[in-house]
Order: C-alpha cells, then structure tokens, then sequence
C-alpha cells in the first residue's frame, strides 16, 4: 500500500523536479531527497542549492549532498531513512551498496525507449541522429548502466522544429507522470518488469566540445540535426572571420551547394546568411558570436560585416 512506502528521492537538476512534487503531492512519503552538493554560479559566484534541494526544503524533507556515494558515513545516513525504495532521476552513477540498500529496489527514469540511448545525453543524441520517436522509461537498476528490467515506457514523436529545450521540456512533465505510475504500481504490488533487448541497443554519451564543432563537408540535413540536437544548450558551433560562433538554429534550403565551396558562406549583408554543406545550402537563423548576444540572423548582420 501507498502508506507503507518510504521513498528516497536522487536528483539534482530541473528535469527531476516534477516527479519529486508529483510524489508529494499524491501523498507518497517521501523520507529523505540526496542532491548534488550547492554550487557557485553566474557572475557573483553565488552558492546556489540544486532545483531538487529547493523543493525539498519547500516540503521541510530531509536533503543529503554527498560528495563521495562510496562513503560509508552516506551509507549508514541511508540506512537510518528506512527507506524501502528509492528512485532516481537525473542524478549520478550509483555504487552497488547504495542502488542495493532498499527492499523493493532502485529505479531510474530515462530520457528514453531503452535500451534505445543507453547513457547521459538521451535526448540529445535522439535528435542529432534525426530520430522522429524518443519517450521515457522507468526501470530497476542492476550493475551495467541503463539496463535493467523495463517497468513502464511512454512514447513522444519529435517533430521537425524540436530542439533539446523544446523536447527536454515535454519529457520532464511526461516523466513525472511515468514515476507516478511506476510508484502507483509498486504500491499495489503490481509492477509488470520485462528485460531489455540487447539487439536493440543504442548508445548516448557524454557530449563533449568536440562533439559540438560542425563539420560543414557533411548533408545539410546531418548538420541541422545536430544544432537541433545541441540548442539551446551547449550549442553547436563554428568559426566565422577567425571567431568561434554558436549555431542555434538553422533552415533546411533547396539550394544546390558547390564542391569547392564547402565550409564558406554566402550573404546579403542584411538578411541571409548561407553556408555550403556537401549537398545543399545551409541558412543561419539564430546564433552568437563570442562576447555577444544571441541574436536572429537579420540583427547579427546588421551589426556585423562579414567578409565574403
């Protein structure tokens, strides 16, 4: 029953947010949230709490920040919580003594249709690879990471105007109704679990700075894929007039490219800016050149001469 659960919630970032508030507020007994230690942001280096911790002082739940989860200090903290199922999201690789530690079990929520994007940048890599379906996916944890038996999924189309932020947004409010369901289940005992695929896997990790400089000798369409699949955050990016610029948007065109043109740039000074890929043009809609603002492709270009 609902009322025998003793739930610890792991997650750190605004993705976790609405399942921690969904539990609280259907009245699941959330005993105890472990979040990222705070940490200095923007300009003033201010110490800042993570989203989860703020909810969870909002609720007066008990917050831990562990910097080491091998500690056994962290370890004996869990103990005294009682807790007989903890669920993750958006958090940290767990140690085996912790992921292990409730009766019931640990299970995550993942930014996709496992064993589809198996790793950190789900939603990410969902797009750059121009996929049109991604979803959610509740499940236990077991030793190799993202593959543990399915408990639920849910399914989302990504269109053809979605960005990280647009679809990063709708799987965080569907997410939350997936842990719902999940606990909603466990709480009646009733948890349908079935194994992964390995045949069906696919990878997803860390982007890194390298990911994100475009190589304009591929299709238009790859390079469109991946500032989608980079925008808003950390963007894609390129180098223009010897100044690296992030790409946040760009426009498909049916404008032939020419070999010898790959990775240079035509524009109107005022209106368009276009870059040679290996089949087709590429227009510029959004980006930022560094020390200044983001700005549509018309502003920059006002404010910018560009060498031809």
């Amino acid at each position: 029953m609902a009322k025998d659960l003793r739930i610890i919630y792991m997650g750190t970032p605004e993705f976790a947010v609405p399942s921690l508030e969904i539990l609280i507020e259907n009245g699941f007994k959330v005993v105890a949230v472990v979040t990222a230690p705070d940490k200095p942001k923007g300009r003033g280096l201010q110490v800042i709490p993570s989203p989860v911790k703020e909810v969870a002082l909002k609720h007066n739940i008990p917050v831990l920040q562990p910097t080491n989860l091998k500690a056994e200090s962290f370890h004996e903290e869990l103990r005294s919580y009682k807790a007989n199922l903890q669920i993750v999201v958006a958090f940290r690789m767990l140690p085996e003594v912790v992921w292990a530690m409730p009766e019931i079990g640990t299970f995550n929520l993942h930014a996709s249709l496992l064993p589809q994007y198996r790793g950190a940048a789900p939603i990410n890599w969902a797009i750059i690879n121009g996929e049109k379906e991604t979803g959610l996916t509740t499940f236990f944890l077991k030793h190799e990471i993202d593959t543990g038996n399915i408990i639920f999924q849910e399914k989302e189309p990504i269109h053809d105007t979605d960005n990280v932020g647009t679809l990063y947004e709708r799987l965080m409010a569907k997410g939350a109704q997936l842990v719902l369901k999940t606990v909603q289940a466990i709480a009646q005992g009733d948890v349908p679990t079935r194994p992964q695929v390995e045949s069906e896997a696919k990878h997803a990790p860390k982007i890194f700075r390298e990911t994100c400089e475009i190589h304009w000798n591929q299709p238009a369409l790859k390079i469109h894929n991946l500032v989608r699949g980079l925008s808003p955050y950390p963007a894609a990016f390129t180098h223009i007039d010897g100044k690296t610029v992030k790409i946040y948007a760009t426009q498909l065109t049916d404008l032939s490219s020419k070999q010898e043109k790959i990775g240079q740039w035509e524009t109107d000074g005022k209106s368009y800016l276009r870059f040679h890929t290996l089949d087709k043009q590429l227009a510029i809609e959004e980006l930022q050149m560094e020390g200044k603002k983001r700005m549509p492709i018309g502003d920059f270009l006002r404010g910018n001469k560009l060498s031809v």
